[in-house]
């Protein structure tokens, strides 16, 4: 029996496909606090000539602002991909409560791959993890993306 998916992940995954229709890997960001939206986005590096324009990084960079603190520990970040090493960093940084991701990414992942970022003795901050949420529409996603650039 397939359980719906959480509106925070449903809605990253239309950001995902919109960054897709773009042109852009396709990945998508939301953060709530407290069952409110504060801010979305979707990969932008291609559109916006930034290689730092990851989704996770331009909505942590907009929850900041709509907040008015460069904090977020009352914040949740869902994400359609398993954040790299700069947003794991970012997510650390901003004190983010809980990370939700839907596809694993053993390429360029650095939450469960790589060098598992959260897990180093320097990581001064560890969220939540739950990964997994949404993963086959995803990776079914990325994997069509990838497969119509070859």
């Amino acid at each position: 029996m397939a359980f719906p998916l959480p509106e925070p992940m449903r809605l990253a995954l239309d950001l995902a496909q919109q960054a897709a229709d773009a042109g852009e890997v396709p990945v998508g960001a939301v953060i709530m606090r407290d069952g409110q939206l504060i801010a979305t986005s979707a990969n932008a590096m291609r559109g916006g000539v930034d290689p730092t324009a990851h989704a996770e990084m331009l909505a942590i960079r907009r929850a900041a602002e709509a907040i008015g603190n460069e904090r977020l520990g009352d914040c949740d970040l869902w994400v359609t991909l398993e954040p790299c090493a700069m947003c794991a960093g970012a997510i650390s940084l901003a004190r983010i409560r809980r990370l939700y991701y839907a596809a694993a990414d053993p390429k360029g992942g650095a939450v469960a791959h790589g060098p598992l970022f959260f897990g180093q003795p320097t990581c001064h901050h560890r969220p939540e993890v739950y990964a997994g949420i949404g993963e086959s529409e995803a990776a079914t996603m990325l994997r069509a993306f990838f497969a119509g650039r070859r």
